[in-house]
């Protein structure tokens, strides 16, 4: 009996263990197929997923689209301001107003993002004395009439900087310190204020902008006071450049350099403007000669060059001094949807000016256009704008002439 009993139960134990058991099988092979469900749904949302992202990022990348930025530069050479000038500018009340001597290219000029000028003759301020050739001083006033005629770049550095010594330089800076929005180089107070540099922007364009002298008639800066007068060296652009060629999108040159009076261009010339090229030198724009130079792109085409802008306004003598060039170029920053960068200097164009003056040739100076002079202002205007036109272009034949506001 109790055998009997005791194999029921052991009967009962096993089907317990077997079902306990097949249970356990059961929840393990349950889970197990949760679980590899469960990965795999996680799976497919994390590719899923990434799909998504990948859609998202070509979307994206077929949105972008590349970006062109562009600054219009406008560029007339030397105010070399004589006695005659000055004297023609002088008011009733002992004032000084050259703005009417500007009337014609003011409409020009103030339309361009940025406009330049060669400030030939020291702004040293009435306390100095106005002075005529050899030593040059002259009323603020000049610069006041270029500002009003939009100009917003101003070249300082040449052979008459030091006319009135060192006191001349401070009372031209302090002047250009005083106005806002002007680019200006080749004088400054200190050393540390010249080795300083300083980057420009507009239309989301950055340049830098330096101006050198090769020439100072003999009229040296005081020593360890260079900084006055920004003298041309290899050495001192390398230095100045590499400063900025990597944070800026475009470096303009202004070099008072050539031979006086010369419609070529001297090796020396194109020494500098080929070193400069090398070193990084986008745009090199000319003074010196007081005539008008050719133009050109040298280094494959990655650097322009103005040999000589000639003067703008003078009481010099003769048809050639009185003759100038106005240029503009564009700047031009394109980004790629990559966001990679290609700078260039495009689009130059040209003009001819010329200073005209009535009465005896000493009164009512102005600064006409080219294409607005007539024979009663200039008898052979139409073969001189040839000859002229002639020389501008002698090393690029592809220059476009007429310059416009638009």
């Amino acid at each position: 009996m109790k055998s009997g009993v005791r194999k029921v139960k052991k009967q009962k134990l096993k089907s317990s263990v077997k079902i306990f058991l097949v249970v356990i099988l059961v929840l393990t092979i349950g889970a197990g197929v949760g679980y590899f469900y469960f990965a795999n749904s996680l799976k497919e949302k994390e590719q899923e997923a990434k799909a998504e992202e990948k859609v998202e990022k070509k979307e994206e990348v077929e949105k972008k689209e590349p970006k062109e930025y562009t600054a219009r530069l406008f560029m007339v050479g030397d105010a070399l301001i004589h006695s005659a000038i000055y004297q023609d500018a002088k008011q009733a009340d002992g004032t000084y107003n050259f703005i009417p001597m500007l009337e014609y290219i003011k409409p020009i000029s103030s339309k361009y993002d940025l406009a330049y000028y060669n400030q030939e003759t020291i702004l040293g301020g009435e306390e100095l004395g106005y002075s005529n050739y050899p030593r040059f001083n002259s009323p603020q006033a000049v610069g006041d009439a270029f500002l009003d005629a939009g100009f917003n770049m101003v070249s300082l550095a040449t052979n008459h900087t030091m006319d009135k010594g060192e006191q001349g330089v401070i009372n031209s800076v302090n002047y250009w310190k005083s106005k806002s929005g002007i680019a200006y180089s080749g004088q400054w107070l200190s050393q540390e204020e010249r080795d300083t540099p300083v980057i420009y922007t507009k239309n989301n364009i950055t340049y830098a902008f330096l101006s050198y002298t090769t020439w100072t008639n003999g009229l040296e800066t005081p020593e360890g006071k260079e900084y006055l007068n920004n003298v041309y060296s290899n050495e001192k652009a390398l230095n100045d450049i590499s400063k900025v060629r990597d944070k800026v999108d475009f470096v303009i040159v202004a070099m008072h350099w050539g031979t006086e009076y010369s419609l070529g261009v001297s090796d020396s010339q194109v020494e500098i403007a080929n070193y400069l090229s090398s070193i990084g030198v986008d745009l090199i724009i000319g003074a010196h000669p007081h005539v008008v130079e050719p133009v050109e792109y040298i280094n494959n085409g990655k650097t322009f060059v103005i040999y000589s802008l000639g003067n703008f306004i003078s009481d010099q003598e003769g048809n050639e001094r009185l003759t100038g060039l106005m240029m503009e170029i564009t700047l031009k920053k394109y980004v790629d949807v990559d966001d990679n960068v290609t700078n260039s200097v495009i689009n130059p164009k040209a003009e001819l000016i010329y200073t005209k003056s009535y009465y005896g040739g000493k009164r009512n100076f102005k600064v006409y256009p080219y294409p607005s002079l007539n024979t009663s202002l200039l008898g052979n205007y139409e073969s001189l704008y040839q000859k002229y036109k002639g020389v501008v272009s002698e090393r690029y034949p592809e220059l476009v002439w007429g310059v416009t506001s638009e």
